[in-house]
């Protein structure tokens, strides 16, 4: 359940698009935003020393996914080091690290497995890792302890604007219900969510696998291609099936993705009552006089 909490952001050169700090007030995990090119500046405080977990984060895929490698080190400056030399995507580095010194090889191996298998789940992001592994032994104790730090963290990652593992969809209404949308035809029967980032197709959604001609070697083309090259979307008996709910970046691009052609998504996405998202959406507000 979100809770009201004090979030502290401390910028060492007071450039709020340079090196970041953010603290939980009340907690000792610590979060530090990196950009490649204060690297160097970074490896020399004491923070870059310490046993942590970091996030390399960069270009999108062509599917339009942000990019992000998940790591850790008993070193993580010199690890990044390491990055900065072999790895060409990544343009920011957040840093999880303790403020007491106190996070373990142990506490970091769990924490990678575990960031890698949430931000999978999550869908928001396309891993660079591949898959998380074997998941590593760690004392119950220890555990308990790695999922407060993951927490903090991901609060944190959140509010610095990069929400790896918050849910693409929208939490349930007090009732319980959903509000959902659907856009059928031609072979399509896509379900889906409109959310304050864009608009999520659902898991288990159903598209067309051929394409028009208007949009055959076309970048929509392209684009429906690499949401079927990252497993967004799989041939299943004569469809595409999504297989993990996906955000788009507009109700016209996730109407594209299910349907093989171009479409105006405010008015292919209809409620269980017939209604345009269009309608729902943008028509039913109304400006005070």
């Amino acid at each position: 359940m979100p809770r009201p909490q004090t979030i502290q952001i401390f910028l060492p050169a007071g450039d709020p698009r340079g090196m970041r700090v953010a603290e939980i007030t009340t907690r000792i995990i610590r979060v530090v935003e990196v950009p490649r090119s204060q690297l160097g500046e970074f490896i020399k405080t004491p923070e870059a020393q310490q046993v942590g977990v970091y996030f390399l984060l960069g270009e999108l895929s062509e599917a339009g996914l942000p990019c992000v490698y998940i790591g850790q080190s008993g070193c993580v400056g010199a690890r990044l080091a390491q990055h900065n030399q072999g790895k060409d995507f990544w343009n920011r580095a957040m840093v999880v690290i303790s403020l007491t010194n106190s996070m373990t090889q142990t506490h970091a191996l769990f924490l990678e497995w575990f960031a890698i298998s949430e931000a999978t789940k999550a869908g928001r992001y396309s891993l660079e890792n591949g898959n998380a592994g074997a998941r590593p032994h760690t004392p119950a104790p220890l555990e308990a302890d790695c999922h407060e730090i993951h927490e903090t963290a991901a609060t944190l990652l959140a509010t610095l604007g990069q929400p790896i593992f918050e849910p693409l969809t929208n939490a349930a209404t007090f009732s319980g219900a959903k509000e959902l949308f659907y856009c059928k035809g031609s072979g399509a029967d896509g379900v889906g969510e409109y959310t304050t980032e864009g608009f999520v197709v659902r898991k288990g959604s159903r598209g067309r696998v051929d394409n028009v001609a208007s949009i055959q070697g076309t970048s929509h083309q392209r684009f429906r291609d690499q949401l079927v090259t990252e497993g967004i979307m799989a041939a299943q008996d004569g469809l595409y099936v999504f297989t993990r709910d996906h955000l788009f970046a507009s109700p016209s691009m996730a109407a594209l993705a299910v349907m093989g052609r171009s479409a105006n998504g405010w008015l292919e996405w209809k409620s269980p009552q017939g209604k345009t998202l269009d309608e729902v959406k943008r028509q039913s507000l109304t400006v005070a006089g």
